[in-house]
């Protein structure tokens, strides 16, 4: 079926979004224009020889704060209203990229050209948005940090800069500050002369709009050879997560049990590029492509009702929880099925979506004591699909190949696999919750991952942890002299360039009470169960 064909209704919010095609949802992303290419430069023969450059054109770049993750405490009558207008504040930074994009020639000749055509005006508009998100929740009785007012102003960078390498003191994870100074997104710094056109590219390496395609990527946004590595020439070094996020909760004490949930492959191609958790309402507001296992019914307008009585794909029926993550893509020249649609090839996220050989979906315990049942609708984002802009302070991957898994675990690059290997993504998730609340206006507060010893800081309870592991046949990439032949990637954000360190997972628990409870025992009680 190829994508997921329920009917979508209308409603101003869609149609304030609809229009912005390239950039990360909470008003923050990181525009990325070819200021140089000619449009009477060669096309590098386009894909015919399905290879990524892994330097070219000089790049030039937008950065602009993500104002949503900053946006902690919204009041929930004024949730909508603040999201219509992170939404505005997406579409403001697409129509500065066209503005970019489509000004090379004033900017070679004209050297404040971009701060007074693009990045001033930007800036108002942005402030102005920015104002309105303070009257809405100021309306209902809200309190507005007035420090947001300071996130309006954008700046211009080269392409050798990681704009949110600094996590500049974020407060993630149930008020814990994490990764203050850990490495950040290790040999990405490096972009290979990518070009991003903004939901514009045309596959092939053809010329589009005068801007040269073909240098990074089937797509022109990535990935480049620095984001491939051999696996059997990394040393060891299994650590799951990155930094303190996503360490594993369960160990050899404590709750020990297991619950695995057989929910298939996504063999009926159930995709869309919304997501309910962090753009309700938004018709693509993921601007990448999903898989679904799980529940059915998941889109951007599903509400709880709708998922607590969708069919699951799922063996047990009493799980109908919603498990989605991004496709996994093999760029190899060929256009599927959503070549020419939004969060498809028209954001960058181009070739043959793989199918998962293997989805290993298991609930474990505490290495602590016991866990308590998750609230039914709880939501959990784990990762960012924004890390290589906002940071590593929300990033938790894991890449490895079958056979690897206890020596090398790869956070900011691809692996590639030795012949009868299989590429291998995992993902332990936050698994202490705030007792309280399914959701929280950031969608990260309400839940936070175990410490180091498997405890939940800040009074927070343990709940079971979920792990995700996704197995895939993908063909090996080749590095020759500086390039990647065939590469495969995951689908981002047109302006997070495909990068490794970006891959996340989402979950919405819709287990039957009978079933959560009995998961629960399973767990405590050191059962095997499913």
């Amino acid at each position: 079926m190829g994508r997921n064909t329920r009917k979508r209704r209308s409603s101003m919010a869609t149609k304030a979004i609809a229009a912005s095609a390239a950039l990360a949802l909470g008003g923050g992303g990181l525009i990325w224009a070819n200021f140089y290419a000619s449009a009477h430069e060669s096309n590098n023969n386009g894909w015919s020889q399905n290879q990524t450059k892994a330097a070219a054109a000089q790049v030039a770049t937008i950065s602009c704060p993500d104002v949503g993750q900053k946006l902690t405490n919204v009041p929930q009558n004024a949730r909508q209203g603040v999201a219509t207008e992170l939404a505005n504040l997406d579409k403001q930074i697409t129509e500065a990229y066209a503005r970019l994009a489509s000004t090379r020639q004033a900017q070679a000749g004209d050297s404040g050209f971009v701060q007074n055509a693009i990045v001033g005006p930007l800036k108002e508009k942005r402030a102005a948005t920015i104002d309105r998100i303070r009257i809405d929740i100021q309306r209902v009785g809200g309190q507005f940090n007035t420090s947001l007012s300071q996130l309006a102003a954008c700046t211009t960078q080269n392409a050798q800069t990681n704009a949110g390498q600094n996590n500049g003191g974020q407060q993630q994870n149930g008020g814990q500050q994490q990764n203050g100074g850990q490495q950040q997104n290790g040999g990405q710094q490096n972009n290979g002369g990518q070009q991003q056109n903004g939901g514009q590219q045309n596959n092939g390496g053809q010329q589009n709009g005068g801007q040269q395609q073909g240098n990074g990527g089937q797509g022109g946004n990535g990935p480049v050879a620095a984001d491939f590595v051999d696996i059997t020439k990394v040393q060891g070094n299994a650590q799951l997560g990155v930094g303190q996020n996503g360490l594993p909760a369960n160990g050899n004490s404590g709750s020990r049990g297991t619950f695995t949930t057989k929910c298939g492959t996504n063999a009926n191609k159930n995709h869309n590029t919304d997501n309910v958790i962090v753009a309700p309402g938004v018709a693509n507001g993921a601007h990448h492509l999903h898989d679904y296992v799980g529940n059915q019914n998941n889109d951007a307008f599903a509400s709880d009702q709708e998922l607590a009585g969708a069919s699951t794909t799922c063996q047990n029926q009493g799980d109908k929880s919603s498990y989605f993550w991004p496709v996994l893509r093999l760029q190899n020249g060929t256009q599927d099925f959503d070549q020419n649609a939004d969060g498809g090839g028209k954001e960058g996220n181009v070739g043959k979506i793989l199918q998962a050989s293997q989805a290993q979906i298991k609930f474990v315990g505490n290495k602590k004591g016991n866990v308590v049942a998750m609230p039914t609708a709880l939501r959990i984002i784990t990762g960012d699909a924004k890390a290589f802009v906002n940071g590593n302070a929300n990033a938790n991957v894991n890449w490895s190949c079958t056979g690897f898994e206890n020596k090398v675990q790869l956070h900011d690059k691809y692996p590639i696999c030795p012949q009868g290997s299989q590429v291998v993504r995992t993902t332990d998730f936050q698994s202490c919750w705030d007792g309280q609340n399914i959701d929280s206006a950031n969608h990260r507060t309400h839940v936070s991952f175990v410490q180091a010893d498997g405890t939940c800081a800040n009074g927070f309870k343990a709940i079971p942890q979920l792990q995700v592991r996704l197995v895939y046949n993908v063909p090996a990439p080749k590095l020759q002299n500086g390039t990647v032949v065939n590469p495969y990637a995951v689908d981002t954000f047109p302006e997070n360039l495909h990068k490794p360190i970006t891959d996340h997972n989402d979950f919405i628990n819709f287990f039957s009470q009978n079933t959560m409870n009995k998961m629960v025992n399973c767990i405590n009680t050191g059962k095997n169960c499913q």
